[in-house]
This record gives C-alpha cells, structure tokens and sequence, in this order.
C-alpha cells in the first residue's frame, strides 16, 4: 500500500469514507450494556479497510486532526437521534478528541451546537481525551475539562496507567470517568505486584467517586479479578469487539441499558460491599485518620461536617495532637494530650489493648464547645510491620 497522504485523508471525510465502529462497555457484574465507545474506520471505495494507526498519527501532526474529531462528532449524535426516533433507549457514547483541541477556543460552544442541533442531550456524550494530553499540567487543559463538564458533557480520561503522569494530575482535575489501560493487564491479573497496584488504582477512583472502566478486558480471569476489585464497566474483546453501526443497534435492541443489577449480586462482590461499609463508616464519623505511630507521620482519610476544619491533611502526628490540644476545653486537654501521645498509644500496643478512647470537649469554627468521642484503633498491615492506628472521632451532640 503507498503511504497515505493527508488530503487522501481529507477526502475520504469530505466522501464519508469514515465509518464509526462502536465498541460496547458492560456492567462488571450485571453484564448488561453501559455504554460504548467511538471508533473510526476507513473503507476505502475499493472496500479496502484502513485501521486508525495507519492515518491518525498523520493528521496528529497538524490541525487536520481536528476535521476527523468533529466528523465522529457529527456521526455519533446522528446515531443517537436516530435511535431515539426509534424509541430505543440510547446509551453514553465515548468520543476521542485530540490534545489540540486545547487551542480551539470555541471547542465547547461548537460541541454544545452539535448536541444540541442533533437534540441529543448532553449526558450522552462523553469527551474521552487520553492521559498524555495532561502530562504537561497546563491551565488550559485543566480549565478545558472544567469548561466541558461545566456545559453538561461527561469527561473521561483514557489510557490511564500508559504514561508517567498518572497520579500527578489526579489532584488537579475533576472528571467523570477514569478508563484504565489494558498495559496494567498481563496475562490473568496473577502478579502479586500488578494487582496490588490495579486495587490500589480502583480504590482512590472510588474515593473520587469516579467510574471505572477497564479496557483490554480478555479473559475470564481479568473479568473475575475486576469483580473483587469494584471496577464498575468493562470493555474488550471478552464481551465485543468493535462493530458497524447495525451490529451495535442490534445489541441495543437486545440489551436493557437501564441501571439495574441485583443488590444482593453486587454485595457477594467483596470489594463493593466494602467500599458501601467505607461509605458507612464516613457517614458515622466524619473524621478518620491513618496513624502510623512508629513513624510519627499521618493522613486524613475523611474531614467533612467536622467540629473544626483547621487541620492539615497530612503531616507529622506528634504536631498534629500538640496542634489539636489549645481546641479542647481547658478542663480536658491534659486527658486528650495523655491519651493519644505516640508514647501512650505503643505502651498500650505492647500490653494487648486493641484501643484508646476518650471523650473531650472540642472548640468548633461557630466558638461553641461540643462533646466529642475520639477513639485510635490498633490495626496490623501484612506489608509491614510498623504500629498502625486508624482515628475514628464523630460529635456527640448535634
């Protein structure tokens, strides 16, 4: 095959050479549909198909990338209005779109046109951008998604995992949806390693409260692993691979892309049912706390509603009770310094107590004093051997 130039490209657009391949996504444990992503197909007039690596890269390298994102656009949201002319029920259509579109600067007022033109709403269309595109950490990616997701659209993030700036970005967005890359699967999820870190990757999705997506999904094996680990859709060649327009309708058709499953069905999965009881736990008590006495060092795992919100977040423990101590009445700060040293709580570890307790009398913001019931369980890590204690404190009055 002769290599492909941009204005072959171009015109295969201008000629609708491009098809749109919908990928499905499952609910991990209903199985039913969820949702689906766009996918580009060339089919050239001969009926020779031209697979995206083979010109995406190309247009990649200038503005013309643009013209194939905004096509898919179009396509998509005409899919979309025709099957709610059908009176099938549509589901959330994933499109990518690429990094250049942080220099359109009418990129969600021409994205809000279409949707609405098409009469789709809004919720049905997901701007899926890949994680490089937030390597750089600039403000106008940042300020982009907020644009976006401000105007009503969902936000994924894509290949999540595939490139060195995974974590660092975290802190600074705020999406919907968090696609993991099919790299962080080898073989059957049996690595030690690679499961930790995949656990690790759906717990503080969790905590974001954003939805998961494992692509690449294959095996039995993965499915099964990502039951246990909460991982909330799935999409791969497990359950589908990428079809035309006509096959993807049909599944439609077939499927009830309603949220359902069965409640009892998502209990027996150990690692929903404890994400329901962490949710518990922080509704009970506002303030939770990881302790790691033998290193003096701490992290605030839940501060919401709280008596007071002068606290760090994280930092040194020892500093943390000197800090807290002027906020109790005057009567109860000797108590709450001796109760909760470092010193107090390993002496209490050595004699077999599973916890301290006390209950004290703290400032809040409003200058009121509320009784408040603060106690540090001693835990036990198999990954190490330091003396752990997890604060749970909550008022006891209104």
């Amino acid at each position: 095959m002769s290599k492909i130039t941009e204005q072959e490209v171009l015109e295969a657009l201008k000629n609708k050479e491009m098809q749109v391949y919908y990928q499905p996504q499952y609910d991990t444990l209903s199985k039913k549909l969820k949702g689906a992503e766009a996918l580009v197909r060339w089919f050239r007039p001969d009926g020779t198909l031209v697979m995206p690596g083979a010109f995406i890269p190309l247009l990649e390298e200038t503005s013309a990338i643009l013209q194939l994102d905004w096509y898919m656009t179009e396509r998509v949201c005409e899919f979309l209005n025709r099957q709610k002319a059908e009176g099938l029920t549509p589901v959330p259509i994933s499109i990518n779109y690429s990094r250049r579109h942080v220099q359109e600067e009418d990129f969600v007022d021409k994205l809000s046109q279409i949707a609405d033109n098409y009469g789709v709403p809004r919720k049905l269309l997901i701007v899926e951008i890949t994680e490089s595109m937030l390597e750089e950490k600039t403000v106008s990616v940042i300020d982009l998604i907020r644009k976006v997701r401000a105007a009503g659209f969902c936000v994924a993030i894509d290949d999540f995992g595939s490139g060195l700036s995974s974590l660092s970005f975290v802190k600074d967005i705020s999406v919907d949806i968090l696609k993991i890359d099919r790299s962080l699967f080898s073989g059957n999820c049996e690595d030690e390693k690679e499961r930790i870190v995949l656990e690790s990757i759906f717990m503080f999705a969790h905590r974001l409260k954003w939805t998961t997506v494992a692509e690449g999904v294959e095996t039995a094996e993965q499915l099964n692993f990502l039951k246990t680990c909460d991982c909330k859709m799935i999409q791969g060649y497990l359950f589908a691979k990428p079809m035309p327009e006509a096959d993807f309708v049909n599944i439609c058709r077939e499927c009830d892309a309603e949220e359902s499953g069965d409640y009892f069905e998502q209990l027996q999965d150990t690692y929903g049912a404890l994400n329901l009881l962490l949710d518990a736990i922080m509704m009970c008590y506002p303030l939770i706390i990881m302790v790691n006495l033998s290193r003096d060092s701490y992290y605030m795992m839940a501060y919401d509603n709280f008596t007071t919100h002068t606290c760090a977040s994280s930092g040194v423990f020892h500093e943390l009770i000197e800090n807290a101590v002027p906020s109790m009445h005057p009567d109860d700060r000797e108590l709450f310094a001796r109760v909760f040293s470092a010193e107090n709580q390993l002496r209490a570890i050595a004699d077999g107590q599973k916890y301290v307790r006390a209950i004290t009398r703290q400032l809040g913001d409003d200058g009121l004093y509320r009784k408040v019931e603060t106690t540090n369980f001693f835990v036990k890590s198999p990954y190490s051997e330091d003396a752990l204690a997890i604060t749970l404190s909550h008022s006891l009055e209104d």
